[in-house]
Order: C-alpha cells, then structure tokens, then sequence
C-alpha cells in the first residue's frame, strides 16, 4: 500500500487520535471520566441527527431541517407531560410522529413537486421554528409556567422519560456511559447494517450514485428518496426527545448548533478510512471528532466564538485532503 493510499484511508483517524492526545496533554482534565461523559454526551444527540442526515446523503439529497426537528420534538414532548399531563409513552409516540411527517413532507415537496432539497428543507427548517413557538408564545415549557391563556403548566416529566437523558451506566468507571450514547451505538449499528447488508440499503446508494440508471433498471426511486427523508425525521425526533429528556425542560433556545455539528458529522465521514461516500461508521467517528474538538477547546478556554470557525477549518481540510488525494490516485 502506498504512502498516498495510506493517506486517504487511515489519515483522518491519525488525526483524531492526534487531537486526542493534543488535549490530553495540553488541556487539564480532558483525559479524566467526567470529560469523557461530557464528550459522549455531546456526541450522542449530534451522532442520531447525523446518522439522519447520513440517510439523506445516500440518496444524493441533503436534509437541512433536523435542527428545528429535533427542537421541535423536544419542545413537543415538554408540552405533552407538562402541559396536557399525559405519560412518557404518550409523548414519545407524538416525537416519532412529527419527525415521520415531517420527513414524509419533505420527500415529497421534493419528489413530486420538483423543489430543490436544500430549498424543500430549509423552508421547512424556517416553518417548524415559527411553529414550536406558537403554542408557548415563544417561551420554554416548564413545570409551572404560565401558559398565554392564564392557566398553570401542573404536568411534569415523568421519571422514566429523564432517566433517558441522565441514566448512566456502568462501563470499567461507574456512572460513566449515558443511555443516550447506547441509543447512538444501536441506531448506529442498524443504520450501517440497514445501508451495507440489506437490499433496499444498497438501492439506496445506487439512487444516490445514478438516480436514471437505477429507475431504468426497474427501482421505485421515488419511495427510496422519500423513505431517506422520513429515516432522517424519525432520527432527529429521537435526538429530540433525548434532548428533552437531558434538560428536562422545553427550552426554546436549545439546540440551536444542532444543525451545524450535525452536518458537520455527516460530512466529516466522507473523509474516515477513505470512504468518500457518506457511511454510518464515518458518521460516528465524525461525531466524535466534532465531540473531541469542542470539548478540547473548551477546557482551553478557547472562545466560544472560534469554535465554529475551527470546526469549519478541521472540515475543509478533511474533506479536501482526502478528495484531492482520491481524485488523484484514480487519475
């Protein structure tokens, strides 16, 4: 194997092993339990959304509206127990609907009625933020809040609801792995099988890789595209509802990176092991990337307002380092 192939394949796991021990030594604290846990937690909420964008990338389309999905999920399952008293189930179901119909909403403005799919979700990214204000008059829902039309929130979340966002578990160091980063871990797995071993995974990728080719050789394009598009939702409403389960509140300020680290993840990907295509494994590690990098840079007192600008940085040498490097060795 050549030193270029080398490169392109191992590359971007070199560098995050290296920005792993850069902080370790350079940031006190980074390697201990609690850094740890607040790196898995981070990673848990912006890997599920990723993996939905993930999703969407496969079929050559692009998802721009899982931030406000997700914020909206949480903001649904708040108002569900805080304000119509109903149980965990009862506002889990509701978070799974909206994220289904929304992606279903989605896959057809942009199968049936033409519309760009960074327009089609990004119209619905601007729609869902106007809508998850209207109930509360833009405020966060809370136990006791006074709702706009004079009566008290009574309702509160149940127990079993946050343990979805506070349990940890046991792993070598107690308390030290979040039920979140599990869900990440199993959606993951399912994910990768679902795309790399199942038939309708692989049509997926040809879809995606010549969408006339495979609707000449007899593929329901349409369904596929749509389906891409529903699997995203349904992942950014479970981003939600753990988000929601985290804060135990509806905050409506919350959430508001979502989209960026998100698509950051996704793309970051491309660049892990040499894919360059989007893969639920180089989600996952891209997650973590952006993880490491954030936590890093905070127990350095990095400005918060450098951390986009480095993150950026980080993603465009990735991305170009391994493509230039691709692009060239297939010359």
């Amino acid at each position: 194997m050549t030193a270029r192939n080398l490169a392109i394949r191992y590359g971007f796991l070199a560098l995050l092993f290296g920005l792993i021990g850069f902080f370790a030594v350079s940031a006190d604290g980074f390697a201990s339990p609690q850094s740890a846990v607040f790196i898995f937690q981070s990673v848990a909420i912006t890997g599920i959304l990723a993996l939905g964008v993930t999703a969407t990338l496969v079929v050559g389309g692009f998802d721009l509206s899982i931030g406000s999905v997700a914020t909206s999920a949480m903001m649904a399952a708040a108002y569900v127990m805080v304000v119509l008293e109903q149980d965990a189930t009862v506002a889990i179901l509701v978070c799974l609907l909206i994220g289904a119909v929304v992606g279903l909403i989605n896959g057809f403005l942009i199968v049936y009625t033409r519309v760009p799919d960074l327009l089609a979700t990004l119209g619905m990214m601007f729609l869902l933020v106007g809508l998850q204000r209207i109930p509360t008059e833009g405020r966060s829902i809370a136990t006791g809040m006074t709702m706009p039309d004079g009566t008290v929130a009574s309702g509160k979340f149940s127990d079993a609801f946050l343990a979805l966002g506070r349990h940890r578990f046991d792993f070598f160091i107690p308390n030290l792995v979040p039920v979140s980063v599990v869900v990440l871990i199993l959606l993951a797995l399912l994910i990768w099988f679902f795309l790399e071993y199942t038939r309708f995974g692989r049509m997926m990728y040809a879809v995606g890789s010549n969408e006339r080719a495979a609707e000449l050789a007899g593929a329901p394009v349409k369904a596929y595209k749509i389906w891409a598009y529903i699997i995203s939702g349904i992942f950014a409403s479970i981003g939600g509802i753990l988000l929601a389960a985290r804060l135990g509140r509806g905050d409506i300020a919350s959430g508001n990176n979502l989209l960026l680290d998100s698509v950051a993840a996704a793309l970051i990907g491309f660049a892990v092991l040499g894919a360059a295509k989007p893969n639920a494994f180089g989600t996952a590690v891209g997650a973590l990337f952006v993880g490491v990098l954030l936590q890093g840079l905070t127990m350095m007192n990095a400005p918060y307002y450098t951390q986009d600008f480095v993150k950026g940085a980080v993603l465009v040498v990735a991305l170009v380092f391994t493509f230039a490097l691709s692009n060239r060795g297939k010359r």
